[in-house]
């Protein structure tokens, strides 16, 4: 980051070169007075008539001094700073794993069941305003509920969700960003940003690469929000056979890396509660960028009075 984003008027910043020199002339000048010193032989005399001065107090005017001229002259440069606001608007895709190893039961009472009802709760407590839209992820992947600020939609599409065979993970993503472009658009013509939220436990078995979708992604600039769920001792029976079905962490870090989203783990109702509320403060704000001339204009005038404190401390006579 250079000084041309932290600062509108970055130019302006030259008149710091003063501060060093106005720091080497007062040591200059406190050196030099000790140096010569005053010449007068009746010292009690000269306790009487000249009071001795603090140089700790002395010292901290300066200090104070310089502080509010720094913080002024970077108020006069107008610094930007970072705020995080609320999205008025956005496309949320919440994609849930469907496939045969979502009946483990190490989340109870299993993982699919579990995950209906959290991300149910995840998206009533998105902001109304956005829309929501469900994506099956199995070997054939497909959009349950396009784009839609219904909840109770939501709700049911999330809710018929069943098991199916396989995983296609990289086509689940090129699924979500379909569903995406579904989304309505603004009064200006322009298009909500969106993110997916992938909460998957298995591996990909069939499609396309999911490195593929997680850069098409990023391309399109929508972040994939990766949970991997469920527990490293997860297993299910499959053709008679038992079979472990631990999530793939390293394939949602890389996904999410990839595409410019965050990477989760949850290995209980409770880790998957906390993982949603942490993606809704992810999706629901934005950084945005706004001078903050007055907050630095502040800090230099609450400077400028202490050092003005400090200076009159040296002249007071305290009792």
């Amino acid at each position: 980051m250079n000084l041309s984003e932290l600062f509108m008027q970055p130019e302006r910043l030259w008149v710091l070169l003063v501060v060093p020199v106005l720091v080497a002339f007062y040591i200059w000048a406190t050196r030099r007075k000790n140096r010569q010193g005053m010449r007068f032989t009746n010292t009690a005399v000269l306790g009487r008539v000249v009071r001795k001065q603090s140089a700790w107090r002395r010292h901290l005017a300066v200090m104070l001094s310089l502080a509010s001229l720094v913080t002024l002259v970077l108020a006069w440069s107008r610094p930007n700073g970072v705020d995080r606001m609320p999205r008025e608007r956005a496309t949320i895709v919440l994609m849930v794993d469907v496939s045969r190893s979502m009946a483990a039961t190490d989340v109870a009472p299993s993982r699919l069941e579990a995950a209906q009802a959290l991300s149910t709760e995840f998206l009533d407590a998105l902001p109304e305003q956005y829309n929501v839209a469900v994506v099956s992820l199995s070997g054939s992947p497909a959009t349950r509920l396009s784009p839609t600020t219904d909840r109770v939609f939501a709700r049911r599409a999330i809710d018929a969700l069943t098991l199916q065979d396989s995983t296609a993970v990289g086509e689940g993503i090129y699924v979500a960003l379909s569903a995406i472009k579904m989304a309505p658009q603004g009064d200006d013509g322009s298009t909500a940003p969106g993110a997916i939220v992938l909460l998957s436990d298995g591996m990909n078995t069939v499609g396309r690469s999911p490195m593929q979708g997680a850069a098409e992604a990023r391309k399109e600039e929508v972040p994939v929000y990766t949970i991997a769920y469920g527990t490293e001792n997860g297993s299910v029976d499959l053709d008679g056979k038992r079979e472990r079905v631990p999530p793939d962490r390293e394939l949602m870090r890389e996904i999410a890396e990839t595409s410019g989203g965050a990477t989760f783990a949850a290995e209980s109702a409770g880790d998957l509660s906390r993982v949603y509320s942490d993606i809704r403060s992810e999706v629901g704000y934005e950084e945005v960028r706004k001078e903050t001339t007055a907050t630095w204009a502040g800090y230099g005038l609450a400077f400028a009075v202490l050092a003005a404190l400090a200076a009159v401390s040296l002249g007071a006579r305290w009792p």
